[in-house]
């Protein structure tokens, strides 16, 4: 759990460093591979960890990126915002839903991959951008269902051996 932990915190500060370098371009690209990693691995910590200490590792993740890169700052404040928004919704839906891990895990990542694709541009980049939206999105949710798989394969399946 501690090294999903690390690798959770490494993603989101991956992507927001990305973004702050980069620029608006680069966030479908993150969206699939460390975005659709974060809604994954949120949804099995929310099985392992207390719904507080996820709240602080995300609100840490967005400080690291701060201390990492000052200039960053507003890409920190988007996705700290951003995460905690789509975290809560991801929560609540993955709460509700019934099924399998895999199934709630996926069906919940659609409505937080929504929230997050709509709040982080928006606020991070201070304009309303459809097509960065539409794209981050489709990527998530697509990103998403590929480490749920791969989640599933190589953590949950080994754990029930």
């Amino acid at each position: 759990m501690i090294i999903a932990i690390f690798i959770y915190a490494i993603a989101m500060v991956l992507a927001n460093l990305s973004v702050a370098h980069f620029g608006a371009w680069v966030s479908p690209i993150n969206s699939f591979f460390f975005i659709g990693l974060d809604l994954t691995l949120r949804d099995w910590l929310q099985v392992k960890i207390k719904p507080l200490s996820m709240l602080f590792l995300i609100v840490c993740t967005g400080a690291i990126t701060y201390l990492l890169n000052p200039t960053a700052s507003h890409i920190a404040i988007a996705s700290s915002i951003a995460f905690t928004a789509s975290a809560l919704v991801d929560w609540a839906a993955f709460t509700k839903l019934k099924g399998s891990w895999i199934s709630r895990a996926n069906k919940s990542n659609v409505f937080g991959a929504a929230v997050d694709s709509v709040l982080f541009p928006t606020i991070a980049f201070g304009v309303l951008m459809p097509h960065i939206i539409f794209f981050q999105f489709l990527a998530k949710v697509a990103g998403g269902a590929c480490w749920s798989l791969l989640i599933t394969k190589f953590i949950i399946t080994k754990g029930t051996k």
